[in-house]
């Protein structure tokens, strides 16, 4: 499958925003179930947590106070 240029055009304009924003680190999923234009872009505050619980605020061994029940 040969991408378009459109799609090419796409791809850059991604990478550029990305670039402008002073990101450091980019990782694309692409997904045939997702509506055509939808992006989700996540932020963490370290390179290996996405997902975890504690980037969820799950954590469970995080000691409650009385600010944070």
């Amino acid at each position: 499958m040969n991408p378009t240029e459109k799609e090419i055009e796409d791809i850059l304009k991604i990478l550029d925003d990305f670039t402008d924003r002073g990101e450091s680190r980019l990782k694309i999923n692409t997904a045939d179930d997702q509506p055509e234009g939808q992006v989700e872009r996540l932020y963490h505050l370290g390179r290996c947590d996405v997902g975890s619980p504690w980037a969820k605020g799950q954590a469970f061994d995080v000691l409650e106070t009385k600010d944070n029940k």
